[in-house]
């Protein structure tokens, strides 16, 4: 099922996305070039997913929730672009390919990741792709700012980018994680749970309550994948974060420990749904998902 949920996404994504790829002057053609290298060299395309599934749980059609899957792949695109650069992680392959700013220069990435940072916000605001109204909107794009600001992603990498070389118990890692990666997976649920226009304050709590696990287990899948996978496979260097003496939960809890600690996260995930029907069944498959891939 994931297989045909995430091709038939990831193709809607995609085509609303190549529509803000336009550039209005010939002066700006490298900066859109960049940006659009940034999101359109592939990518699993889970936050969309994520947004789209959760519409759809609501009983809405999974266009109805364009404007908040594009939002959502603008602010991922836009911090892996900043995260890669030398000042922060300094990464030179990124999904397989040279990163922004090899394939383009630093000032470039840096500029592209600020474009499509506001790019974000224009796309929950754009009525091509959003069709809410406007107490709506300024909902989602409240939501949206929560979750990648000082109090969400950019502050999770700055505790992260502090955290090199010491070690931190496991309240301290996940409050990082719940930032850094977490906050935007809960943010594409609750983008896209208001993309139906009728979602409830207890869905909200029981999608909030999902997206709280598969945020967190989607880190823990990723340390797990540092260790085990290879970089041909990731798309982007295999043991960096050992190599970079991150704190990861397979340093903490040991391989084995942190797979069990994948399962029990997807199992809390997959109880918060109880109360929804058979609509929710790509959010079930994508909780699956998100612990068994392998890059």
């Amino acid at each position: 099922m994931i297989d045909a949920y995430q091709t038939s996404s990831q193709d809607r994504v995609n085509a609303a996305l190549e529509r803000l790829f336009v550039a209005p002057s010939a002066e700006l053609a490298r900066l859109y070039e960049a940006m659009r290298y940034s999101v359109m060299n592939g990518g699993k395309r889970v936050r969309p997913l994520l947004a789209y599934a959760a519409c759809e749980a609501l009983g809405a059609a999974a266009e109805q929730a364009n404007g908040a899957a594009c939002a959502v792949e603008l602010i991922h695109a836009y911090s892996l672009v900043h995260d890669d650069l030398p000042a922060m992680d300094d990464d030179d392959l990124r999904r397989g390919q040279p990163t922004t700013h090899k394939a383009f220069d630093e000032a470039c990435a840096i500029l592209a990741g600020d474009g499509l940072q506001s790019l974000a916000f224009s796309a929950l605001l754009d009525p091509r792709l959003n069709t809410l109204d406007a107490e709506t909107r300024l909902r989602m794009v409240a939501a949206l700012a929560l979750a990648a600001g000082p109090a969400g992603m950019v502050g999770g990498q700055a505790i992260d980018l502090g955290s090199v070389g010491i070690k931190l118990d496991q309240t301290a890692l996940e409050f990082m994680h719940r930032h850094k990666t977490g906050a935007l997976i809960e943010a594409s649920v609750q983008l896209g749970a208001l993309a139906s226009g009728h979602a409830s304050a207890d869905d909200l709590q029981a999608l909030n309550l999902y997206a709280r696990a598969v945020g967190l287990a989607f880190q823990v899948q990723d340390d797990i994948l540092d260790v085990e996978s290879d970089t041909a496979t990731l798309g982007k260097r295999q043991g960096a974060d050992i190599a970079r003496d991150k704190p990861t939960y397979p340093a903490l809890m040991g391989l084995d420990g942190a797979k069990a600690y994948a399962l029990e996260l997807r199992d809390q995930a997959l109880n918060a749904l109880q109360s929804f029907d058979t609509t929710a069944d790509p959010l079930r498959a994508l909780a699956r998902y998100i612990v068994e891939r392998r890059h």
